[in-house]
């Protein structure tokens, strides 16, 4: 590897932009392909960030000895496909999520990366850099709120005809491997999930009430969740509601509570009044990341840290913060709700 980290962005869709900026905002990476099957749609991206090289086949930047990594923002089907050939080139593998749509697909990416130690394998789920979340997970670790008691995410979205329209491969079982939740809610089901320690089962139900003849998944969810801990949850979840965006996080526990709406702490309170005041504290005494022009609100600011941190685990060497065995696990817990529909009752998530 030379001084200057080189990387290929597989993909130019909408979230390739958001990575192109990340990379380049950095003094020792740089973006040296782009590629998607659509070539012009790579050719743009090209012309508009001076990226040198363009591709319409992922085989030809893997073939290139120049590229250290790729980053993948590639239509959910893809995704595992293409990171077990990187990983076989010898490639630093940074994938959007979700790593996979089916649980085979998952077991093979995991087994890949375990093959390869030597190769930096992550997941992209940016809201595990955000400070509020990092925050709600210290407080459940460090017993805060007493007896963790439950635990929910209230997921409100809108997606539109047009949405799905826009790309073919969006609304299917086959290429997104979902809707809502794999696309949309999955950020948050991670989020849920990371804080609370782990999910070990759920019980759920899904419906296409409003897309009907527009897509063949679901546009609405219900789930009841055990986490590992032994608390109880629910996540309700749509992409037809009256709200354009509007993710909740709540948790509460015997000495406490905690929401979090859009991504901002609306309640904190605590038994303990002074480590309520010593949080409120720290939350008026720092600012998240700065906004990327290419990123939209709802993607939050953390796509920046975590670009960053994968450039750093690969020269440092070491493990990324969100390793590809740590991504996998709100895909188990999206897949799980899609078993429990087609089988009912309760499933055990991984299993």
């Amino acid at each position: 590897m030379t001084s200057i980290l080189r990387c290929g962005i597989i993909g130019c869709g909408v979230i390739a932009p958001l990575h192109i900026e990340s990379f380049q905002r950095l003094a020792d990476a740089e973006v040296a392909w782009v590629c998607d099957v659509v070539e012009a749609k790579a050719r743009s991206l090209a012309e508009k960030y001076g990226v040198p090289r363009v591709a319409v086949d992922y085989r030809t930047v893997l073939a290139d000895p120049d590229v250290d990594c790729v980053a993948l923002c590639t239509p959910h089907a893809t995704h595992a496909p293409i990171a077990l050939a990187a990983l076989a080139a010898g490639k630093h593998v940074l994938c959007e999520k979700p790593l996979a749509t089916r649980a085979a697909d998952l077991d093979a990416l995991i087994a890949a990366g375990q093959a390869h130690p030597e190769l930096v394998f992550s997941g992209v789920f940016q809201h595990r850099f955000d400070r509020v979340y990092q925050l709600a997970r210290r407080l459940v670790q460090e017993g805060a709120f007493g007896v963790m008691l439950n635990a929910s995410l209230s997921m409100q979205c809108l997606r539109t005809a047009d949405y799905y329209h826009a790309d073919a491969w969006r609304g299917t079982w086959a290429e997104e491997g979902g809707s809502l939740m794999i696309n949309q809610a999955i950020h948050f089901v991670d989020a849920l999930g990371w804080v609370m320690g782990g999910v070990a089962a759920l019980c759920a139900a899904h419906d296409t009430l409003t897309h009907q003849g527009v897509i063949e998944t679901e546009d609405t969810v219900a789930a009841a969740l055990r986490f590992q801990n032994g608390a109880l949850g629910a996540i309700t979840a749509t992409s037809s509601s009256y709200l354009d965006w509007e993710p909740t996080l709540s948790f509460y526990g015997t000495e406490g509570a905690l929401d979090i709406r859009n991504g901002r702490i609306t309640r904190i309170e605590l038994a303990d009044k002074e480590r309520e005041q010593a949080v409120k504290r720290e939350l008026a005494g720092g600012e998240e990341a700065a906004y990327l022009a290419s990123g939209k609100a709802y993607y939050g600011p953390s796509h920046i840290s975590q670009i960053a941190d994968f450039v750093d685990a690969i020269r440092a060497p070491r493990a990324p913060f969100i390793p590809a065995e740590a991504a996998r696990h709100a895909v188990d817990i999206v897949l799980g709700i899609y078993h429990s529909q087609r089988e009912g009752g309760w499933v055990e998530v991984g299993k």
